[in-house]
């Protein structure tokens, strides 16, 4: 599966974005999809996670209340909706798909396949 993501912009504190992570193939549904970030100089971390069917979410505590994710398998796509934006949330943030497991995971090892990231700047 190739993941596209986009959506990455420059916002004010407070503001809002959506980003989008549109796969390519027919399985997406059976992908368990994670968003993550990385901040220059930082290590890339565990932003959100969807199951394939979309009924498990789970999320880091910083975003938590903040960010939604969700998915639509029809449009081989996966939103992050991220609402409340800080300057801290300011990273390249990249989708990447899990083809073994049906929840989401929280490690990096556990993705098989990325995208190329987007950068989102929230300016102070």
């Amino acid at each position: 599966v190739q993941l596209q993501a986009s959506g990455g912009g420059l916002v004010q504190a407070g503001g809002s974005l959506r980003l989008s992570c549109a796969a390519s193939g027919r399985t997406f549904s059976t992908y368990a999809v994670g968003w993550f970030r990385q901040a220059p100089g930082k290590e890339r971390e565990f932003v959100s996670g969807i199951s394939r069917g979309g009924s498990n979410t789970d999320y880091a505590n910083s975003v938590k209340d903040r960010f939604t994710i969700s998915r639509d398998n029809a449009k081989n796509t996966v939103f992050l909706q991220m609402n409340s934006l800080k300057p801290e949330d300011t990273a390249v943030y990249y989708c990447a798909a899990d083809p073994d497991r049906v929840g989401p995971g929280r490690l990096l090892k556990l993705y098989d396949y990325w995208g190329q990231g987007t950068l989102v700047t929230v300016s102070s």
